[in-house]
């Protein structure tokens, strides 16, 4: 695992394509059971190198019901985006992750996860990425049928504070997704 970490932390695969300086974002260990695979690093993720650590995931917390201290246990929880470095601003906010990123990293990272038992796949990216033609038209009706991903994958819209609107039209999510997304983790976290 160090050698693979060291791997991806000096990777400049996109180098030229990226507004600032490649700096890779991720957390994880051989021993964490659940893995959350976001989009890309934010500015503010970029600049402190911790993972969530924006207004995205103070709410992504909070839908987890989980405290700092336990989300960042890399014993428990894995962190591995779509794209590991910051895309940069594009007109209504970051870039899309750059495509080379997870071809390159993810197989290899996943590999050297054996025990993940859950994914949870933090919008449209992410979905794509994993779910590939298994997901729907939309992520509104790929995260509505939550279900048929279980036991491996659990698809969820990006808690972004850009998506108070979406959150809003859709009710649902938080009156029924949101308590089963909550009885997922802590079936897969049980016992550690």
């Amino acid at each position: 695992m160090q050698h693979l970490l060291e791997e991806v932390r000096a990777c400049r695969l996109c180098e030229a394509q990226l507004p600032l300086p490649p700096r890779p974002i991720l957390h994880v260990s051989r021993t964490a059971r659940l893995l959350i695979v976001g989009q890309a690093p934010g500015l503010r993720v970029h600049e402190t190198g911790i993972p969530w650590n924006d207004p995205s995931g103070d709410r992504l917390r909070e839908w987890l019901q989980m405290s700092r201290a336990f989300f960042y246990d890399a014993r428990r929880i894995a962190i591995i985006p779509t794209g590991l470095c910051y895309p940069g601003k594009g007109r209504s906010g970051d870039l899309p992750p750059r495509p080379e990123c997870a071809p390159k990293w993810h197989p290899p990272l996943r590999a050297a996860l054996p025990e993940i038992k859950l994914t949870l796949l933090i919008g449209a990216y992410a979905q794509a990425y994993y779910l590939g033609p298994r997901r729907y038209a939309s992520l509104a009706e790929t995260v509505r049928h939550w279900r048929e991903y279980l036991p491996a994958f659990f698809p969820l819209p990006h808690p972004s504070p850009r998506n108070r609107r979406w959150l809003a039209q859709r009710p649902w999510f938080e009156r029924e997704v949101l308590p089963a997304l909550r009885q997922e983790v802590q079936r897969v976290l049980e016992g550690l």
